[in-house]
This record gives structure tokens, C-alpha cells and sequence, in this order.
């Protein structure tokens, strides 16, 4: 598992690393059941802090992408499973409130697709 992180990067460092790991998750390139380095480990292979790789496993964690085994290690988990049910929620939760506040179903859509365009295209 090769991992970089920029330092000239105005992402903070440890989401540029939980962001690598999870894409490397989701496309199979970090298979279900692969172990991760330690913190401390991967913490010395990047100059980073053992608390910033800490703090990115917890947030991977966290995401359902990683699953820690006591002291057996750091493990990629079933990622797509667990990010479809938390993306369901997410969805029925939204969903539950923007009715609550008397959206229509089309003004509901619409602030969806605006978040999406913000989220996953930024520089339109």
C-alpha cells in the first residue's frame, strides 16, 4: 500500500489519508480483510503524528470502511455494505425532515441535487 500526502495540501493530513485509504477500499485495491499498517507504523512511513493516522483509522472507522481487532490489528472491512446502509439513512432521514418543513418532493430534489453539485463537482 503505497500512501502520500501533500503537505502543501489545504486538506488537513489526515483526511487526506482517511480519503486514500477509503477510495482505495471502495475500488478493491485495499481487498476486504486486508491489514493496515499500525499507527504507529504508518505514521513513521508518512513523518506524520501518531495521533493524525489515529485520528484518520477512528474516522475510517467510524465511516464503516475499517474495523479494528483489539490487538490483532486495523482491518479493511465490507465498506460498500456498510456505506449503502449509511447512505439510506442519510437519504430516509432527509427525506423525513425536509417533509416536516413542508418541502415539496420537487424542492426536495432540487436541494439535493445543488448538494451534490457543490459536493462532487466544487469549481462549477
Amino acid at each position: 500500500m503505497k500512501l502520500t500526502i501533500d503537505p502543501a495540501s489545504p486538506v488537513a493530513p489526515y483526511e487526506q489519508l482517511r480519503a486514500r485509504i477509503a477510495a482505495l477500499a471502495s475500488s478493491g485495491d485495499l481487498p476486504v480483510g486486508h491489514r493496515l499498517p499500525t499507527v504507529r507504523g504508518l505514521a513513521d512511513d508518512l513523518g506524520l503524528a501518531a495521533n493524525t493516522v489515529a485520528k484518520a483509522y477512528r474516522a475510517l472507522e467510524g465511516d464503516g470502511v475499517v474495523e479494528t481487532r483489539g490487538r490483532h490489528g486495523t482491518f479493511v472491512a465490507a465498506a460498500g455494505d456498510a456505506a449503502a446502509r449509511q447512505a439510506a439513512a442519510a437519504a430516509q432521514a432527509y427525506a423525513q425532515h425536509v417533509r416536516r418543513l413542508g418541502l415539496d418532493r420537487e424542492e426536495a430534489q432540487a436541494a439535493v441535487r445543488d448538494a451534490l453539485r457543490a459536493a462532487y463537482d466544487p469549481a462549477d
